[in-house]
Formats: C-alpha cells, structure tokens, sequence
C-alpha cells in the first residue's frame, strides 16, 4: 500500500497532467484533501484573466461499480451548468478544456486505470459546521427547496447518468467504498455495528416500499448537503460538493442537513428553522417528515460503509475508524429505540 505522501504525489502528478487540457497558465497548484477524490485549489490564469480553481481527481467506480465514471461527472456538471443558467442558485460553475470539454481523462503507467479529472471555479465563503446557529439552517433549507423545485421540473438531457439512492445502493452491492466492495465492507464492521446496520436495512426496506419513487417523494438531489458542504457569504448561501448528487428521496436531502446535528440538545431549535425555510419555498413532500429519523439512519449506515471501506486505503480515516464506528453505534442505539 502507498504512503499517503507518496499516494498525494501521484494525485498531484495526475492533476499537473489533467490541467495541460485547460486553458490555464502560470499554475500553482495546492493540496486540499484526498477522501472520496484527490482534491487540489489552482491558482492560474485564465483567458480571462487571474482566477482561483478546484480540479478534481475523481476515484474510479465512485458513483457505483458498473457506471461510467467518464459519463456520472459530466453528468453532474451538466446538472451544474444548468442550476447557474436557468436560476439565481450559487453553484460551481464548471471549467471546460481547450476542446470545450467538461472533463479530462489522464493516464499514468503507475495506476491501474485512467483517471477522470473535472475542474471548477472556486467558490469563496464560511463554513459553520462547527459553528451553527438555527439561521444557517433556515438559508439552508431555502436554497435546498429551490434545488428540489429547479431538479423537479428540470427536462434530463439524453446520457445523463448519476447514482440511484435506493435501498440497493444505501445496503447492496452497487458502491465501491477505497476499492472494497459495499458487500465486502460489511464483513469488515464490528459484529453489534454490523447488527445496528442490518435492523436500519431491514427498517428502510419497508419505508422504501412504502413511499415508491413517484415525482412527489423522488428526484434529482444533491444528497450531501450538510452544512460542510454549504458556504455563507453576507447575505448569500452558496452549495457546493455535488459529487454524490443522484436520484434519490427529497426527504433524505432532509436527513442529511440535520444527520451531524441529531445528537444536540438545541436539535429541534435546527431542525424547524431547517423545515422553515424549506417550506416557505416547497411544500414538504407526502408524509411530512415521519419518517424522516428512519433517513437518518440511513445516512448513518451510508457513512459507516464508506468510512470503513476509506480506513482500508487512507491511513487517516484507519487511525480513526474505531472512534467513528463507536460514535455511529452511539447514534444508532438512540435512533433504533425510537
């Protein structure tokens, strides 16, 4: 297994080799995060002048074992080039190549694979995850509202291809979490954490059922909208990370926005001025939010499997998947006994 210093500089070798398709001179390029993609700011110039960019180094089968990375991220910036021209949303605007593409292939003989790489604009702003007031929740939820409205009406351009976050894809088969496959990660959870995840399994199955997949409960989500994920500038909210966006259920958008805020003893001072500003913009969908705990939970296994999967590979998530597995079967044990 590589080192993370030598895992770092073969992302940063990829990168280097992905920007020769751009437009970009005078590159300077800045190591931000290596987790479910190798992540690098730019600072370069552009034709039109000096700018700040994020390139994207995507991790192979991300967005499910059996589709086309090539095709998933060009879909999502398709998503995205759409959100900024057809409304007032603060989204990232993608970066085409010299050939007016929206992605970069690279290739190294040092990876198994090619390698699919996608630049953006920087977005600059605050991130108050670790500092939230009820208010950052209610902008939140507004903006979300105006995603879920633009996503529903939104005619979906031929090829478009993103993740499904169904039951399959939240407890199956379908992901690939550092290179282990979801089924194989599960063999890797401690015995009453893999228990915990099959009694939430088993629970969504039948919410699932329950709810279907019509227009009024289903759609195009961001699915990772917490507030890590969200930048406050002044007045204006600005989303970022649709790396994981897909078809999903409106109401597990919900669930991801207060899933990290769940366990605080002012929970439900955010959840309302979440549920606030969603509403003055978009109805809640059928149902309310009865069953909003259950996606919860969901996400709490969502994040376990990816975690755990991550630990196998990055030696940052393996010093602390312990600590993270305890503190998701902490969450469980509460959500479970309600």
């Amino acid at each position: 297994m590589l080192t993370h210093r030598q895992r770092i500089a073969r992302m940063r070798m990829l990168a280097r080799q992905a920007l020769e398709a751009y437009p970009l001179v005078d590159q300077e390029l800045r190591f931000i995060a290596d987790e479910e993609n190798a992540t690098f700011r730019v600072d370069a110039t552009a034709p039109d002048g000096p700018d700040r960019f994020l390139i994207r180094v995507h991790r192979p089968a991300r967005h499910g074992r059996d589709v086309d990375t090539a095709a998933a991220v060009d879909s999502e910036l398709r998503w995205l080039a759409a959100l900024r021209s057809e409304t007032d949303l603060l989204v990232p605007a993608p970066f085409r190549t010299v050939d007016g593409k929206l992605t970069a292939v690279v290739a190294s003989p040092d990876m198994p694979e090619p390698r699919v790489c996608s630049v953006l604009r920087w977005m600059d702003g605050r991130v108050h995850a670790s500092s939230p007031r009820p208010v950052h929740l209610r902008r939140l939820g507004s903006v979300m509202a105006r995603l879920h409205n633009h996503a529903g009406q939104w005619p979906i351009p031929p090829g478009f291809v993103r993740i499904r976050w169904d039951w399959e894809t939240f407890f199956g088969d379908t992901m690939v979490y550092g290179g282990v496959g979801a089924a194989d990660v599960w063999d890797l959870l401690p015995d009453e954490l893999r228990r915990s995840f099959a009694r939430v399994a088993s629970g969504m199955r039948r919410v699932m059922t329950h709810l279907g997949e019509d227009a009024d409960n289903f759609g195009l989500i961001h699915a990772d909208l917490h507030l890590d994920n969200v930048l406050f500038w002044r007045d204006q909210v600005k989303v970022i990370d649709f790396d994981d966006c897909g078809y999903g259920y409106w109401l597990y958008d919900i669930a991801v926005s207060l899933w990290e805020l769940r366990r605080r003893d002012d929970y439900l001072d955010f959840r309302s001025a979440l549920i606030d500003g969603y509403t003055q913009r978009r109805p809640l969908p059928p149902g309310g939010l009865a069953h909003l705990d259950d996606f919860i939970a969901a996400r709490e296994v969502a994040f376990g499997l990816w975690f755990t999967g991550t630990a196998q590979v990055n030696p940052d998530f393996r010093a602390e998947l312990d600590a993270v597995q305890a503190d998701i079967g902490r969450s469980l044990d509460v959500l479970l006994r309600n």
